[in-house]
C-alpha cells in the first residue's frame, strides 16, 4: 500500500477522508496541526477518531509559537487587513501545509491529502502551498465526489455509517474555525445574509453582556513586536491569549463579512479576532507617532500587499519574503507603550510612551514655532507654486 498523509481535523470531511483513502489503497497517516483552537482532551478525541478511522499511525502538532513568529507578528506589522476588514484568521493552513510535508518525507513519500471542497478558498491555500514545496501527488477525497453526487455532506455521512463510523454533530449548525487568531464562523442563517443568532458568538459577549466599565491596559512593544502586556513580560502566543479574552468581554474585533473569495463568488461569514484588533490599533498607534510621513505614506502599500498575497494564497512565493523583510526593517525603532481605552466594540489608543516619537523642538502644531510670518508665507507660497502656474497658464 503507498503511504500518504492527510491534514485530519476529525470534523466530517476529514472522517470521510480516511476510509475513502484506505479504499483506494492507501496506508493512511493523519496529522492534526494544533493552531491554538483546541484543548489536549479534544486532541485526544481527535486522535482517537483517527485510529477508530483506520489511520495507520496519528500524530498531534501543535503550532502556536510559529504562528505568532512567521504569520500574526508579520500581520501585526501590515497593519493592513483584508479587503479593509477581514485579518486573514485562516493563515495557518500554510503551516499545516508545512508539518504535512515534513511527515511526508519522514515516511518518504509524495502523497499528500486534505479535506478541502471545490467550492472553498483552502482548497487553494492548501494546493498551492503544496506545490510550493515541490513534486507531491496531492488526492482531494470531497472534490472527487462532489461532481458525482447532489449531497456531498449527506454522502460522506451514509458512506461512514455503511462502514460502521459514527458520524460526528459537531458545530452541525455552524462551520467554526478557531486558533489563537481567532474564529471564524459560517453556515446556516450566515449563509443566508441574515442576522447571525446568538449561537454564533464565540470568543466575544453578546451586547447585553458588555461589561459596563470601560477598562485600560499597556502593551509594550520591541522592533514592533508586542513583549508585555500591563507590564508582564509574555510570550506571544499567551498575551493574544490574554487579549482575546479581555476584548472578547467588549465585544471587540467581531465582525460580518461578505468578501470576494480567491474562486471569485461572494462568501459571507463572521469572525472574532479581539487579540489581533487591540494589537493592530495599539501597534499603528506608536508607528504614527514614530515614523517619518513618507514611512507613514508608503508602508501600508507594503502591508496591504502582504495580505492579499496571505489570503490569496501565496505564502510561499518569495514576494511575501521580500515584502516582510521590509516590514521588518522598518520596525526596528518601534519601541515603546501604548496604552489602550476599551469599550463596548471599540479600542482607541489613548497615550504613547516612547523615546523615539518624533516631538519637534522648534514646534508644537497649531501652539507654537520658531518661524514667523516671512517663513511660513514663503513656504505656502512655493509649496502651491505648480497649481498657481496652471491656473496663470490656462485662464482665458
Amino acid at each position: 500500500m503507498k503511504k500518504i498523509v492527510l491534514a485530519f481535523s476529525g470534523g466530517l470531511d476529514t472522517s470521510f477522508c480516511v476510509p475513502y483513502l484506505i479504499d483506494k489503497d492507501f496506508e493512511v497517516h493523519t496529522i492534526f496541526v494544533n493552531s491554538g483552537g483546541i484543548s489536549s482532551n479534544d486532541e485526544k478525541k481527535i486522535s482517537k477518531r483517527a485510529y477508530d478511522l483506520g489511520a495507520k499511525k496519528h500524530i498531534n502538532i501543535s503550532i502556536e509559537n510559529s504562528l505568532w513568529k512567521q504569520i500574526i507578528k508579520p500581520l501585526i506589522w501590515s497593519g493592513s487587513l483584508y479587503q479593509d476588514k477581514y485579518p486573514a484568521l485562516c493563515s495557518d493552513r500554510y503551516l499545516i501545509v508545512s508539518e504535512a510535508i515534513k511527515l511526508c518525507k519522514k515516511l518518504n513519500t509524495k502523497y499528500i491529502s486534505h479535506g478541502c471542497t471545490g467550492m472553498g478558498n483552502d482548497q487553494v491555500r492548501f494546493d498551492l502551498s503544496i506545490q510550493a514545496f515541490g513534486n507531491y501527488k496531492t488526492i482531494t477525497p470531497i472534490r472527487e465526489i462532489q461532481n458525482k453526487v447532489t449531497d456531498v455532506r449527506g454522502y460522506e455521512q451514509e458512506y461512514l455509517k455503511a462502514k460502521g463510523y459514527k458520524v460526528s454533530s459537531i458545530h452541525s449548525k455552524y462551520s467554526i474555525n478557531e486558533n489563537i487568531m481567532g474564529a471564524t464562523v459560517s453556515g446556516s442563517e450566515i449563509d443566508d445574509w441574515k442576522e447571525p443568532s446568538k449561537e454564533s458568538y464565540i470568543l466575544c459577549n453578546t451586547p447585553d453582556k458588555y461589561p459596563l466599565k470601560s477598562k485600560k491596559i499597556e502593551i509594550e512593544f520591541f522592533k514592533g513586536e508586542a513583549k508585555k502586556l500591563n507590564g508582564k513580560l509574555m510570550k506571544g502566543p499567551d498575551l493574544l491569549k490574554t487579549l482575546n479574552k479581555i476584548g472578547g468581554k467588549y465585544g471587540i474585533g467581531r465582525e460580518i463579512f461578505a468578501g470576494d473569495t480567491i474562486i471569485g463568488i461572494k462568501g459571507r461569514f463572521l469572525f472574532e479576532s479581539p487579540g489581533i484588533a487591540i494589537l493592530q490599533r495599539a501597534h499603528r498607534a506608536i508607528e504614527e507617532a514614530i515614523f517619518t510621513d513618507k514611512q507613514n505614506a508608503f508602508k501600508p502599500l507594503i502591508g496591504k500587499r502582504w495580505v492579499e498575497l496571505i489570503y490569496g494564497g501565496f505564502y510561499f512565493d518569495p514576494l511575501t519574503k521580500n515584502l516582510e523583510n521590509f516590514l521588518e526593517d522598518i520596525e526596528k525603532p518601534v519601541n515603546g507603550k501604548v496604552k489602550v481605552l476599551l469599550t463596548p466594540g471599540k479600542v482607541e489608543a489613548v497615550a504613547v510612551d516612547s523615546k523615539k516619537i518624533l516631538k519637534s523642538i522648534d514646534a508644537v502644531y497649531a501652539q507654537s514655532a520658531s518661524w514667523g510670518v516671512e517663513e511660513s508665507t514663503g513656504f505656502i507660497k512655493l509649496l502651491g507654486k505648480s497649481t498657481s502656474t496652471w491656473t496663470e497658464v490656462n485662464k482665458k
